[in-house]
Protein backbone atom coordinates (compact mmCIF):
# COMPACT_ATOMS: atom_id res chain seq x y z
CA UNK A 1 0.00 0.00 0.00
CA UNK A 2 2.71 2.25 0.72
CA UNK A 3 4.44 1.61 -2.79
CA UNK A 4 1.34 2.24 -4.64
CA UNK A 5 1.04 5.62 -2.51
CA UNK A 6 4.64 6.70 -3.13
CA UNK A 7 4.08 5.84 -6.62
CA UNK A 8 0.76 8.02 -6.88
CA UNK A 9 3.02 10.64 -5.40
CA UNK A 10 5.59 10.59 -7.71
CA UNK A 11 3.45 10.15 -10.66
CA UNK A 12 1.66 13.68 -9.56
CA UNK A 13 4.86 15.57 -9.26
CA UNK A 14 6.06 14.60 -12.38
CA UNK A 15 2.80 15.42 -14.13
CA UNK A 16 2.95 18.79 -11.98
CA UNK A 17 6.61 19.51 -13.10
CA UNK A 18 5.65 18.74 -16.66
CA UNK A 19 2.52 21.15 -16.65
CA UNK A 20 4.84 23.82 -15.74
CA UNK A 21 7.35 23.36 -17.70
CA UNK A 22 5.43 23.60 -20.62
CA UNK A 23 3.14 26.61 -19.30
CA UNK A 24 1.67 28.06 -22.33
CA UNK A 25 2.96 26.00 -25.15
CA UNK A 26 0.83 24.90 -27.40
CA UNK A 27 -1.88 27.09 -26.69
CA UNK A 28 -3.79 29.05 -29.13
CA UNK A 29 -4.89 32.96 -29.08
CA UNK A 30 -6.74 35.04 -30.82
CA UNK A 31 -6.90 39.19 -30.51
CA UNK A 32 -7.53 42.55 -32.31
CA UNK A 33 -5.61 45.64 -31.77
CA UNK A 34 -6.84 48.97 -32.69
CA UNK A 35 -4.95 52.34 -32.82
CA UNK A 36 -6.31 55.94 -33.42
CA UNK A 37 -4.16 59.12 -33.99
CA UNK A 38 -5.27 62.64 -34.38
CA UNK A 39 -3.43 65.85 -35.46
CA UNK A 40 -5.72 68.91 -35.50
CA UNK A 41 -4.94 72.16 -36.56
CA UNK A 42 -7.79 74.60 -36.76
CA UNK A 43 -10.51 73.68 -39.12
CA UNK A 44 -7.75 70.33 -40.63
CA UNK A 45 -8.03 67.30 -38.80
CA UNK A 46 -5.49 64.38 -39.97
CA UNK A 47 -6.53 60.90 -38.60
CA UNK A 48 -4.93 57.68 -38.34
CA UNK A 49 -6.80 54.28 -37.85
CA UNK A 50 -5.44 51.35 -37.57
CA UNK A 51 -7.76 47.61 -37.02
CA UNK A 52 -5.55 44.42 -37.33
CA UNK A 53 -6.67 41.12 -35.67
CA UNK A 54 -4.11 39.11 -34.68
CA UNK A 55 -3.80 35.01 -34.48
CA UNK A 56 -1.31 32.76 -32.71
CA UNK A 57 0.53 30.40 -30.97
CA UNK A 58 2.89 29.24 -28.21
CA UNK A 59 5.87 27.51 -29.31
CA UNK A 60 7.52 27.30 -26.27
CA UNK A 61 6.27 28.21 -22.55
CA UNK A 62 6.57 32.04 -23.37
CA UNK A 63 7.34 32.50 -27.25
CA UNK A 64 4.58 32.83 -29.68
CA UNK A 65 4.33 33.20 -33.16
CA UNK A 66 1.66 34.65 -35.61
CA UNK A 67 0.56 36.89 -38.04
CA UNK A 68 -1.83 39.89 -38.73
CA UNK A 69 -3.98 41.02 -41.26
CA UNK A 70 -6.16 44.34 -40.90
CA UNK A 71 -7.13 47.73 -42.14
CA UNK A 72 -5.17 51.46 -41.64
CA UNK A 73 -7.35 54.43 -42.81
CA UNK A 74 -5.17 57.40 -43.48
CA UNK A 75 -7.50 60.78 -43.44
CA UNK A 76 -7.24 64.09 -43.61
CA UNK A 77 -10.52 66.84 -44.05
CA UNK A 78 -11.81 69.80 -43.20
CA UNK A 79 -15.35 70.87 -42.28
CA UNK A 80 -16.33 70.66 -45.98
CA UNK A 81 -13.47 68.83 -48.29
CA UNK A 82 -11.49 65.71 -48.05
CA UNK A 83 -8.36 66.41 -49.12
CA UNK A 84 -6.86 62.83 -48.69
CA UNK A 85 -8.07 59.53 -47.91
CA UNK A 86 -5.83 56.34 -47.89
CA UNK A 87 -7.23 52.88 -47.57
CA UNK A 88 -4.61 50.17 -46.90
CA UNK A 89 -3.94 46.14 -46.32
CA UNK A 90 -1.84 45.27 -44.03
CA UNK A 91 0.06 41.87 -43.25
CA UNK A 92 2.10 41.12 -40.76
CA UNK A 93 4.34 37.92 -39.53
CA UNK A 94 4.96 38.67 -35.82
CA UNK A 95 6.84 37.15 -32.74
CA UNK A 96 6.51 37.39 -29.14
CA UNK A 97 8.31 36.93 -25.63
CA UNK A 98 6.65 37.31 -22.63
CA UNK A 99 7.95 37.47 -18.88
CA UNK A 100 5.88 37.11 -16.17
CA UNK A 101 5.61 40.27 -13.83
CA UNK A 102 3.52 38.91 -10.91
CA UNK A 103 -0.05 37.41 -10.72
CA UNK A 104 -1.95 37.46 -13.83
CA UNK A 105 0.23 40.65 -15.35
CA UNK A 106 3.12 39.68 -18.20
CA UNK A 107 5.40 42.37 -20.17
CA UNK A 108 5.87 41.12 -23.65
CA UNK A 109 8.26 42.34 -26.44
CA UNK A 110 7.06 42.05 -30.25
CA UNK A 111 9.10 42.09 -33.00
CA UNK A 112 7.07 42.40 -36.24
CA UNK A 113 7.32 42.75 -40.14
CA UNK A 114 4.54 44.63 -41.34
CA UNK A 115 3.89 44.82 -44.91
CA UNK A 116 1.24 47.36 -46.33
CA UNK A 117 -0.19 48.41 -49.47
CA UNK A 118 -3.19 50.12 -50.64
CA UNK A 119 -4.39 53.49 -52.79
CA UNK A 120 -5.03 57.18 -52.18
CA UNK A 121 -8.63 57.71 -53.28
CA UNK A 122 -8.20 61.42 -54.19
CA UNK A 123 -5.22 61.27 -56.22
CA UNK A 124 -5.36 57.12 -56.90
CA UNK A 125 -2.01 57.07 -55.26
CA UNK A 126 -0.41 53.95 -54.59
CA UNK A 127 1.22 53.49 -51.50
CA UNK A 128 3.96 50.82 -50.31
CA UNK A 129 5.22 49.93 -47.32
CA UNK A 130 7.67 47.27 -46.01
CA UNK A 131 9.58 47.34 -42.51
CA UNK A 132 10.25 45.93 -39.10
CA UNK A 133 8.86 46.94 -35.43
CA UNK A 134 9.75 46.85 -31.99
CA UNK A 135 7.05 47.04 -29.37
CA UNK A 136 6.78 46.62 -25.62
CA UNK A 137 3.45 45.95 -23.76
CA UNK A 138 1.31 44.45 -20.99
CA UNK A 139 -1.29 41.48 -20.90
CA UNK A 140 -3.43 41.31 -18.04
CA UNK A 141 -5.24 38.02 -17.71
CA UNK A 142 -8.58 38.33 -16.23
CA UNK A 143 -9.93 34.63 -16.68
CA UNK A 144 -8.33 31.52 -18.26
CA UNK A 145 -9.78 32.56 -21.57
CA UNK A 146 -9.42 36.12 -21.72
CA UNK A 147 -6.67 39.29 -21.59
CA UNK A 148 -6.20 42.70 -22.65
CA UNK A 149 -3.46 43.71 -23.74
CA UNK A 150 -1.48 47.11 -24.11
CA UNK A 151 1.07 48.18 -26.26
CA UNK A 152 3.29 50.86 -27.92
CA UNK A 153 5.80 50.44 -30.64
CA UNK A 154 9.51 51.53 -29.52
CA UNK A 155 11.66 51.70 -32.67
CA UNK A 156 10.29 51.39 -36.16
CA UNK A 157 12.33 51.08 -39.16
CA UNK A 158 10.10 51.22 -42.46
CA UNK A 159 10.41 52.08 -46.28
CA UNK A 160 7.67 53.68 -47.94
CA UNK A 161 6.97 53.97 -51.90
CA UNK A 162 4.19 56.13 -53.08
CA UNK A 163 3.40 56.31 -57.08
CA UNK A 164 1.67 58.70 -58.61
CA UNK A 165 -1.06 58.23 -61.56
CA UNK A 166 1.33 60.45 -63.49
CA UNK A 167 4.86 61.86 -62.56
CA UNK A 168 7.97 60.44 -60.91
CA UNK A 169 7.72 57.86 -57.67
CA UNK A 170 8.81 59.08 -54.34
CA UNK A 171 10.92 56.56 -51.97
CA UNK A 172 10.82 57.67 -47.81
CA UNK A 173 13.16 55.97 -45.80
CA UNK A 174 12.29 56.58 -42.34
CA UNK A 175 13.94 55.03 -38.75
CA UNK A 176 12.02 56.67 -35.63
CA UNK A 177 12.22 55.55 -31.78
CA UNK A 178 9.06 55.64 -29.67
CA UNK A 179 7.23 57.48 -33.21
CA UNK A 180 9.15 60.93 -32.38
CA UNK A 181 11.01 61.56 -35.49
CA UNK A 182 9.17 63.52 -38.29
CA UNK A 183 9.45 62.15 -42.31
CA UNK A 184 9.90 63.82 -45.52
CA UNK A 185 7.16 66.44 -45.66
CA UNK A 186 6.28 64.82 -49.23
CA UNK A 187 4.84 61.38 -47.40
CA UNK A 188 2.78 63.65 -45.10
CA UNK A 189 1.41 65.99 -47.98
CA UNK A 190 0.23 62.74 -49.98
CA UNK A 191 -1.31 60.91 -47.34
CA UNK A 192 -2.73 64.47 -45.79
CA UNK A 193 -2.36 61.72 -41.87
CA UNK A 194 -0.74 62.21 -38.39
CA UNK A 195 2.81 61.90 -38.37
CA UNK A 196 5.07 60.22 -38.48
CA UNK A 197 4.34 56.59 -40.05
CA UNK A 198 1.23 54.38 -41.35
CA UNK A 199 1.28 52.79 -37.73
CA UNK A 200 -0.06 54.39 -34.53
CA UNK A 201 2.46 53.89 -31.74
CA UNK A 202 -0.22 52.64 -29.09
CA UNK A 203 -2.32 50.20 -29.32
CA UNK A 204 -4.71 48.24 -26.89
CA UNK A 205 -6.97 44.72 -27.75
CA UNK A 206 -8.44 42.08 -25.92
CA UNK A 207 -7.47 38.50 -26.30
CA UNK A 208 -8.56 35.17 -26.29
CA UNK A 209 -6.98 32.10 -25.63
CA UNK A 210 -7.84 28.45 -26.47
Amino acid sequence: MKKIIVLAFMAGLVTTANAQKKGLEGVWFATSQFGYQQTKTGDQKSTNLTILPIVGTFVSPSVAVGGAVGYINVKSKNATTTAANTNLLVIQPLVRKYWNVAGKLYFFGQLAAPIITGKEKQSELKVSQFGLSASGGFDVILTKNFSVEFSYNLANFSVTTLTPKTGTKTTVTDFSLAHVANVESAYNTALGGSNPSLTTPLAFGFKFLF
